[in-house]
């Protein structure tokens, strides 16, 4: 039999049982439609997740007490501002270090209110991290010197405290203590899950008297290339770990984040794509047993093919492109619904989607296996059905 003739009898044959070759490809359409939604999913989450990291600035490293690893208990910061300046001298240029330490703090202007994050930073936090004003001025290093109670809000702090004036000169209250604002930033949005709007920063100095200490909780330094910042990673920690010998620092670069959040992300994304990959094998089986209903509903056509010189190779390839083509008709419906699904995910939801040609590409090639796989006992089947036996069949 030829190929396009077989083809062609496949689609009558599919044809002739509209209904029950819909209900069978459903199985297929939603197996390979969340295939392709979740993948998106995942994909568009590790995709937004890199940005998250790369929008904090470029040849970041983030110096810590303690192991920056999963299960590893928080450990007590040793630093203090004599660190930060001892790190600058490494470093070679106070200007690409900053410090931070923060907590939460109620934020009180006339009769409104906003509990929100507070943080004591140096005034090169704008040149260290990627961080823009949308009002006013940033921090000096005379406010930091002289711990002036001048504050800078995050633009969702500035909206709840300041809804119909402008900011700018107005008193805020931090944790029962006045500060004048300065400045508002720019909306930002949220990063790494955290609000970065939803955020005020001081001098260093004003928050630890704030806060009655000394502390800082880490230092981040802006290397002055990518090439290097392993070795003035070392170099940090050796000097911080010479001041400190009874605590171990770790100085992560964004590139470690990187990869640690993206192995993360790959094995949810794969786990995704396998549990929406046995709603797939629940539609082959349901491929294989329609496909043996029609084998025996047709058996007194196989024998009459049979009867006029058909081989068993040709009954069997008959039915396993039935299955083929039925598997891989809902394949490309499938892909179409997951691909739309996705876009409407993507655009009218928070949840990011990214469509991946690789993802596209396994649904489909999975569920023309699947009519391959659970096709293949049908097939053989029906070839070896003995063509007497068949044209006595009611």
């Amino acid at each position: 039999m030829r190929v396009a003739e077989a083809w062609r009898v496949a689609l009558d044959a599919l044809r002739a049982n509209r209904l029950r070759s819909l209900l069978t490809m459903l199985g297929v359409i939603i197996g390979v439609a969340s295939v392709v939604i979740l993948v998106a999913i995942g994909t568009g989450t590790k995709q937004q997740v890199e940005q998250q990291v790369e929008g904090l600035g470029s040849n970041l490293l983030l110096v810590v007490p303690g192991r920056l690893d999963v299960g590893t208990a928080p450990v007590v910061s040793p630093l203090d501002l004599t660190d930060a300046d001892a790190v600058s001298r490494v470093v070679g240029d106070p200007g690409r270090v900053a410090v931070t330490v923060a907590s939460g703090a109620t934020a009180r202007a006339g009769n409104r209110s906003d509990f929100t994050t507070v943080q004591g930073v140096l005034e090169t936090t704008p040149s260290v991290f990627t961080r823009s004003l949308g009002r006013g001025r940033y921090l000096t290093g005379a406010d930091v010197d002289t711990g002036r109670r001048v504050a800078v809000l995050g633009a969702s702090v500035a909206r709840s405290l300041f809804p119909d004036r402008d900011p700018l000169g107005q008193q805020v209250a931090l944790a029962g203590v006045r500060f004048r604002v300065i400045g508002v930033f720019a909306p930002l949005g949220q990063s790494l899950g955290v609000d970065r709007d939803d955020e005020v920063h001081v001098p260093v100095t004003a928050a630890q008297r704030l806060w009655g200490t000394r502390r800082i909780d880490g230092i981040a330094v802006k290397a002055p290339d990518r090439e290097r910042i392993d070795q003035l990673g070392e170099r940090i920690v050796a000097e911080l770990s010479r001041r400190h010998p009874d605590t171990e620092f770790s100085a992560v670069t964004q590139q470690q984040i990187l990869g640690v959040l993206g192995d993360i992300l790959g094995v949810l994304t794969g786990v995704l794509a396998a549990i929406a990959g046995i709603s797939l094998l629940v539609g082959g089986v349901g491929v294989s047993n329609i496909m043996l209903v029609s084998v025996r509903e047709r058996t007194r056509e196989i024998g009459l093919r049979k009867a006029v010189g058909a081989r068993p190779r040709d009954i069997g390839v008959q039915f396993l492109l039935e299955a083929v083509l039925l598997t891989s008709i809902g394949g490309l419906t499938g892909m179409a619904l997951g691909v739309g699904t996705a876009l409407l995910v993507d655009a009218f939801s928070p949840i990011p989607a990214a469509i991946t040609w690789w993802s596209l590409a396994l649904a489909f090639g999975v569920s023309a296996a699947v009519g391959i796989v659970f096709g293949v006992v049908p097939a053989q089947r029906a070839g070896r059905l003995d063509p007497v036996v068949a044209l006595r069949a009611e």
